[in-house]
């Protein structure tokens, strides 16, 4: 059975893993499952992590412990947030959220790309636009969620954009595989985007393709 690794963090109560906790159980539900905000956990036997950080500081073992997951071909599922590679906990305790200058680099080229910017949480489209393991059997859909506006390299293969009135149509799911069993899908603000079937079946299936060795 696959063990998956969700890792996420309370530090942010607008991405707080133990709000999001039933989404990810009942979407995962029949896999070998961690929900965790513990980040030594990195350091632990898992075979696909699903990244739901914000703040995505890490010790220096930690972080080399994930990308040695990556580079031995462990698979690696980010999700939404996975992409915010600016944002860090406040050192003033009146503050909710902080921000670094540059993206965190290893983490810039796991993902191949990172969040700009949202407006308002809206009910937008979310058009497949290349046949792959992870959007098999997932049709175009509409879903209520946090728009990301995000930057990508040329070399992920881009699997589903934004139907956005007010935006560009920017990437929702990508895969990454200049870097591994590397993929990221930037809907799960919303209990709904967690909720809704396509968005279950892209997370299943991403986590069986990044399982695939």
């Amino acid at each position: 059975m696959t063990r998956v690794l969700v890792l996420g963090e309370n530090t942010f109560p607008f991405h707080a893993i133990d709000d999001k906790r039933p989404q990810f159980e009942a979407a995962l539900d029949g896999y070998d499952l961690t929900v965790t905000d513990d980040r030594d956990a990195l350091t632990g036997e898992y075979d696909v992590l699903v990244d739901y950080l914000t703040d995505s500081t890490l010790t220096d073992e930690q972080l080399d412990a994930l990308l040695e997951h990556v580079e031995d071909g462990g698979g690696y599922v980010g999700v939404h947030c996975a992409s915010d590679l600016t944002s860090v906990a406040p050192d003033d305790p009146d503050e909710v959220i902080d921000h670094v200058d540059e993206p965190f680099p290893e983490f810039r080229e796991l993902i191949g790309g990172h969040f700009l910017t949202h407006p308002e949480d809206s009910e937008f489209g979310v058009d497949v636009v290349a046949d792959h393991a992870i959007t098999e059997g997932v049709d175009d859909f509409t879903v209520f969620d946090e728009p990301y506006q995000v930057e990508w390299d040329d070399d992920v293969q881009v699997l589903a954009r934004m139907d956005h009135p007010d935006l560009d149509d920017y990437p929702v799911v990508w895969t990454n595989q200049s870097e591994g069993r590397v993929a990221y899908i930037s809907l799960g603000h919303t209990d709904e985007a967690l909720e809704h079937e396509s968005f279950v079946a892209l997370l299943r299936n991403a986590v069986d393709w990044a399982d695939e060795n």
